[in-house]
């Protein structure tokens, strides 16, 4: 049959609709760009004006943080904490940070394809004012510092992602754990402020601000019990204030802020290798590196946040009261040198987190009520910025999930 051109322009179409199916496999669809990633802020509502957690979306590619909205009701979520995916489900967890024994850890269900937080459970922080929840890389136990009750408290985290009530707790009141430290006004007593997990899950190090010491406990992988090991203390210089610490990622070497002198400590991390006997200590290599610029009156300034880069090549650390970040590159054999000193944009830089690709940092600022924005050279490890701030009333922490 012969197809004239009138006919073939009146069949085309049909016959090109018909084929739609028969398209070369390899003429695939554009993948749909990922989700930008969450973030969870947890924030001061003793002032009054936030309500609990906010969560916001963070563009990785332009540095873009969105207006961060109502995820969770919940009182001074100070600390927040997550554990690892189990079948498609996640829990949040949130010490509930005020000033008196009656004190909660919440624990909140993360939809993992909303970003939705439904508060499942509520269990006892076993002291005042808890300041930091860890979580081990399995998912199988938590530990809460409770800075005003003077007490540490380990958990089992249940099947269903709660909480268990608290398997063991320890009052650093008892003097095996070291003596107040100098300065009357925040050392009255002992303030456990940070819970530490060693990257190996076999210890927690917990940062005692107000005796001047770390002291370290081995971990029960099973039952989440904690045995002190020998020697359990490790003291500092009086007056220091330990807060939190940041291992390297050569698992050797540990840097801790402090907060009282505004210094940060290069420590060397050892353990032993036995299954039932292991045991685990720290060596402070006597280095202290002051995180205010020479001149900045030590009294008016309080250091906060301590972080690595993945490379190992980097430290960063927060100033309240200078309101500064300051980058340190980190040396062959683990000394700093200070490289970057810049505004956190704000005042009370409370806490600051790196996003998932380390090219962002996110800055809360606490007394500013706001988030600053700033790129990282990941060659060179500076900050630029602010590139964005972003309001958000008394933000106390940063979660990327």
């Amino acid at each position: 049959m012969t197809t004239t051109r009138r006919r073939f322009l009146f069949l085309f179409p049909a016959y090109a609709a018909s084929t739609q199916h028969l398209r070369s496999p390899f003429h695939k669809k554009k993948p749909l760009p990922p989700a930008p990633p969450r973030v969870y802020i947890g924030t001061d509502t003793a002032r009054g004006v936030s309500k609990g957690i906010y969560q916001a979306n963070f563009n990785s590619s332009t540095g873009q943080l969105s207006v961060p909205v109502l995820a969770a009701q919940t009182l001074r979520p100070s600390y927040l904490a997550l554990s690892p995916l189990r079948a498609g489900k996640r829990s949040l967890f949130a010490v509930n940070a005020v000033p008196d024994p009656s004190a909660t850890v919440t624990t909140f269900d993360l939809d993992t394809a909303t970003g939705i937080l439904t508060e499942k459970s509520k269990v006892t922080s076993a002291g005042a004012g808890p300041a930091y929840i860890s979580v081990d890389s399995t998912g199988h136990a938590a530990f809460v510092a409770n800075y005003f009750g003077g007490t540490i408290a380990s958990y089992v985290i249940q099947p269903d992602g709660s909480l268990s009530q608290p398997v063991d707790t320890f009052d650093y009141k008892d003097p095996k754990f070291g003596h107040h430290g100098p300065v009357p006004v925040r050392q009255d007593g002992p303030h456990p402020h940070s819970v530490f997990v060693s990257p190996d899950d076999r210890f927690l190090i917990v940062n005692d601000l107000g005796n001047d010491a770390l002291s370290v406990f081995r971990i029960d992988p099973g039952t989440a019990k904690l045995t002190p090991s020998d020697p359990l203390l490790t003291s500092l210089r009086p007056g220091s204030g330990p807060r939190h610490i940041a291992f390297h990622p050569n698992g050797r070497w540990v840097y801790l802020i402090n907060e009282l002198d505004s210094t940060l400590d290069h420590l060397l991390w050892t353990t032993t290798h036995s299954v039932t006997h292991s045991q685990a200590f720290l060596v402070n290599t006597n280095s202290p590196v002051k995180t205010i610029a020479q001149g900045f009156p030590a009294d008016k300034n309080t250091a906060a946040e301590v972080m690595i880069s993945p490379d190992g090549n980097f430290l960063y650390a927060s100033n309240r009261g200078e309101d500064t970040l300051v980058v340190f590159s980190i040396a062959e054999k683990g000394t700093l040198k200070e490289v970057q000193r810049i505004s956190c944009g704000g005042k009370t830089p409370r806490h600051f987190t790196f996003d998932p690709t380390f090219n962002w940092i996110l800055c809360g600022n606490q007394d500013s009520a706001s988030i600053t924005v700033f790129r990282r050279d990941q060659g060179t490890g500076k900050l630029a910025g602010p590139a964005q701030t972003v309001p958000v009333d008394s933000p106390l922490f940063t979660l990327f999930a």
